[in-house]
C-alpha cells in the first residue's frame, strides 16, 4: 500500500502545499488502492478513474500558477450514491434507478468541484438510506476492513468502509438516523452530523426531508472540519438551509487538538446506556469520560427521558416522509421501468416496476409509512410520534441549559456479522438507539474512535452532542478526546485494523 493512502487529509495537503507531492500522484495512488481492495470490501459502486485524474490534473496546473482554491484543493474524496452527481451515475442503491446518470450536481458536490477535489467515486448504501447494515444495497453489501464477515454501518457503509480501507482520505455520508455516525463507530473512523440546515440538501435523493444531513466521514477530526467548511453554508437553492455565518470548524478542531477540557461541562445521558449495551463498548465509554475528567472537563448525568420513545417515534415521521418522497418512482419519468405483457395501464406498469426495482426494506417502509399517513390513522401514529419529537427537542434544551456537550457510546454493540440480523428489522432498528434524537431535533453530533471492544477486538465509538448551531463544540470536544486517546494509544486506531495490510485478503 502506498504511503500516500495512509496519510491524513490535512496532511496530503500539506504535502500538496508544499510541493511534495502532487493531486495526480495521490488521486492514482487511492485508485489503485480501491483496485486492490475494493473487490472484497465493495466500498463503491462506481470509481471515475479518468474524471478523477482530470480533476486531479487541474489541481496540479492550479497550484502551479499559484491559484489553489483552498487548502484541500488536489485532495481527493468518494461521495455516497444518494447525491446526485453530474455525469456519474447515481443509484440511491436501488435497482429502480439503475444506470441513472443526472443532468446536475448536488450543491454538496458542486461545492466540493469548486473547491478542487478530485471526486474519486460513489460509494455503496443500504437502498435509499434504507438500513443500518449496508446490507439492504441492491448491488450487494459492504464489508467492514476490521473484519470482512461484518457490516460497515449504515446506510452510509461505503463511505465509511472507503475511509477506513485508505480508498480514500475524505468522503461524503447522509445522516437520517445516524448514518454517518454508526458507521464511523463499527469502522474506527470520524463521523459528523452537521446541523440540520447547516449543509445543503439540495440534490440529495430524499428518504426523509426533515431528517437527512448531509456530513463529513474522515479519519481524524480535523479532517471531518476542514471538509466541513467546504461544503457547509446557505444554499438559496434550499429552503431549509439555515442563512448565517458559521465560524471555521477547522479552527475549532485545531484549538480541541491541545487537549485542554478547561472549562468544558459535559452531561452524561443516562437513558442511552444499560441493559442490551454491550459491555466492552461501555467499558470504553467509561474510560473516555475519566479522560476528559483528568483533562479538566466538569463531569455530570443528565436524564432526557423522552429519548426511551425517539426510536419508535424516528420509525414512524421516517417511513411517513418516505412513502411520500418515494412515490415519485413511477416509471414514467426516469430510471426502471418494468411493462407487464398484454395492454398494461399506467397503473400495471407503475406497479410491477415498483414491485421489481424496490427491495424488501424499502417495500417495508412505504407501507408502514402510508398506514401511519392514512385517513383514520395519522392522528393515532404521525401524529403522536411528532408530540414525541417535540419532547425530545425540549429534553435536548433543557439538558444544553445546565451543559455545555451531551455525551454517551455511538451504537450500542460493535460490528455484528453479515446477515445476522437480515430477518429481525427490529434488531436492526436498535443500531441507531443512540444516534436517532439528534436527527428528530436537529442538532449536531459527532462520531470519534473510542478503542476496541474487549469481547471482539472491533472499534466502538464515542458520541458527542451539542445545541443547534454550535458545531464548533462537537469539534472542539472531538478533537480534545481524540488528541486523549493518541497520548493513550501511542498511534491511530485504524493502525491496528487487521485486514488493511495489504490486499484485504
Amino acid at each position: 500500500m502506498s504511503d500516500l493512502t495512509r496519510r491524513t487529509a490535512a496532511t496530503l495537503a500539506e504535502d500538496l502545499a508544499s510541493g511534495a507531492t502532487t493531486s495526480v500522484a495521490l488521486t492514482e495512488a487511492h485508485l489503485d488502492r480501491i483496485d486492490d481492495v475494493d473487490t472484497d470490501v465493495h466500498a463503491f459502486l462506481h470509481v471515475d478513474r479518468d474524471g478523477a485524474l482530470a480533476e486531479a490534473a487541474e489541481s496540479d496546473a492550479r497550484r502551479a500558477r499559484g491559484e489553489a482554491r483552498g487548502p484541500l484543493d488536489g485532495v481527493p474524496v468518494a461521495v455516497k450514491d444518494v447525491l446526485a452527481t453530474r455525469g456519474l451515475p447515481t443509484t440511491c442503491g436501488s435497482r429502480i434507478l439503475e444506470g441513472w446518470v443526472p443532468p446536475y450536481d448536488a450543491t454538496v458536490v458542486t461545492r466540493l468541484r469548486a473547491a478542487g477535489l478530485p471526486i474519486l467515486g460513489k460509494t455503496n448504501m443500504d437502498e435509499f438510506a434504507m438500513g443500518s447494515s449496508t446490507e439492504h444495497s441492491a448491488y450487494g453489501p459492504t464489508h467492514n476492513p476490521w473484519d470482512l464477515d461484518r457490516i460497515p454501518g449504515g446506510s452510509g457503509g461505503g463511505s465509511a468502509a472507503a475511509v477506513a480501507a485508505f480508498e480514500a482520505p475524505l468522503a461524503i455520508g447522509t445522516d437520517t438516523g445516524g448514518s454517518i455516525r454508526q458507521p464511523g463507530a463499527v469502522t474506527g473512523t470520524v463521523g459528523v452530523k452537521p446541523t440540520y440546515g447547516g449543509v445543503s440538501r439540495y440534490g440529495l435523493v430524499a428518504l426523509a426531508n426533515s431528517l437527512d444531513q448531509a456530513g463529513p466521514v474522515t479519519r481524524t477530526v480535523l479532517d471531518a472540519a476542514m471538509l466541513h467548511d467546504v461544503i457547509g453554508g446557505h444554499d438559496p437553492r434550499d429552503s431549509t438551509s439555515i442563512q448565517q455565518d458559521w465560524p471555521s470548524f477547522t479552527d475549532a478542531a485545531r484549538a480541541g487538538s491541545a487537549g485542554d477540557m478547561s472549562g468544558v461541562k459535559v452531561g452524561v445521558v443516562t437513558e442511552l446506556a444499560g441493559e442490551g449495551w454491550q459491555p466492552g463498548v461501555m467499558a470504553r465509554f467509561d474510560e473516555s469520560v475519566e479522560l476528559l475528567v483528568k483533562a479538566g472537563a466538569e463531569v455530570v448525568e443528565v436524564s432526557c427521558p423522552s429519548f426511551v420513545h425517539a426510536l419508535a417515534a424516528y420509525y414512524l415521521i421516517l417511513p411517513a416522509e418516505a412513502s411520500s418522497n418515494l412515490a415519485k418512482f413511477d416509471a414514467m419519468r426516469y430510471g426502471l421501468r418494468v411493462t407487464p405483457e398484454g395492454d398494461p395501464s399506467a397503473e400495471d406498469v407503475m406497479r410491477a416496476t415498483r414491485d421489481a426495482g424496490f427491495g424488501d426494506e424499502v417495500k417495508r417502509r412505504i407501507i408502514l409509512g402510508t398506514y401511519a399517513l392514512s385517513s383514520g390513522y395519522y392522528d393515532a401514529y404521525y401524529g403522536q410520534a411528532q408530540k414525541i419529537r417535540t419532547l425530545i427537542s425540549r429534553d435536548f434544551d433543557a439538558a444544553f441549559g445546565d451543559v455545555d456537550v451531551l455525551v454517551s457510546p455511538t451504537a450500542p454493540t460493535t460490528a455484528f456479522r453479515l446477515g445476522e440480523k437480515l430477518d429481525d428489522p427490529m434488531a436492526m432498528y436498535l443500531n441507531d438507539l443512540a444516534t436517532i434524537p439528534a436527527n428528530l431535533a436537529g442538532v449536531p453530533g459527532i462520531s470519534v474512535p473510542n478503542g476496541l471492544a474487549d469481547e471482539d477486538g472491533l472499534p466502538s465509538g464515542f458520541q458527542v452532542l451539542a445545541p443547534a448551531l454550535a458545531d464548533d463544540r462537537v469539534y472542539r470536544v472531538g478533537a480534545a478526546l481524540e488528541a486523549l486517546h493518541l497520548e493513550q494509544w501511542g498511534a491511530p486506531l485504524l493502525d491496528k485494523a487487521p485486514a488493511l495490510e495489504g490486499p484485504a485478503r
